[in-house]
């Protein structure tokens, strides 16, 4: 049977908590600035060393590897001419590559495979260098004019006649045929053919801009 110094034993007494000089409950002396600041500067280039160690091992690698292996973008294969691999071409690339290949492989003639909008747009714009600019007609060396030029030589000497063509007899009835000019010239551009037009525009004008910004210092000197 327990005693009560048994009880006693078991159940220990509170330890007091007093405040006096050696232990007043708090820090006597304030924190050290500068071991903390040499911590941290410490652990900062600690991180940077490591950082650098890491990049030069991966840079090593790489090089490692693509000396092995050749560039990412080659064939791991064997050498396909000349010890030269062949690029290595992405899936879009290589699903056109097939495409054109079967489209090649079609009877002409062929549909348009854009609804015809930039067939169109190319075909009159060569139709628009013939129209408005000097040109060389074939082997046989005869010069082609502008279209602007034509009405004027037109309207300035008039269109040939042949004096030996006499007119018919008018009937009764028969009224003379009055020659009226168009209202339009009866052609009419695409919104997409208009929208390539200005885009080419804008790309001529941007490339005159910069041929003149480099041809400036040139010409100062």
């Amino acid at each position: 049977m327990p005693t009560n110094d048994d009880l006693a034993s078991q159940h220990p007494k509170p330890v007091s908590h007093e405040r006096n000089a050696d232990s007043p409950g708090y820090e006597t002396t304030d924190a050290n600035v500068g071991g903390v600041a040499v911590f941290l500067a410490g652990l900062f280039g600690f991180v940077l060393i490591f950082f650098g160690v890491c990049f030069f091992l991966g840079r090593v690698i790489n090089n490692q590897i693509t000396k092995q292996d050749g560039e990412p973008t080659k064939w791991n294969g064997g050498p396909v001419a000349k010890g030269q691999r062949e690029n290595l071409a992405s899936n879009p690339e290589m699903q056109q590559r097939e495409l054109q290949k079967i489209t090649n492989s079609f009877p002409s003639p062929r549909l348009d495979i854009d609804d015809g909008n930039q067939a169109t747009a190319d075909l009159h714009a060569r139709e628009d260098l013939f129209l408005d600019h000097y040109s060389v007609a074939g082997s046989t060396g005869e010069i082609r004019i502008p279209i602007t030029r034509a009405m004027e030589l037109i309207a300035q000497r008039g269109l040939p006649v042949n004096a030996a063509s006499t007119a018919s007899p008018q009937l009764a009835g028969d009224v003379k045929p009055e020659v009226q000019a168009p209202l339009t010239t009866g052609f009419a551009r695409t919104g997409y053919e208009l929208d390539v037009i200005e885009a080419r525009k804008q790309k001529m004008s941007f490339a005159k801009a910069e041929a003149g910004t480099h041809e400036e210092p040139g010409a100062a000197k």
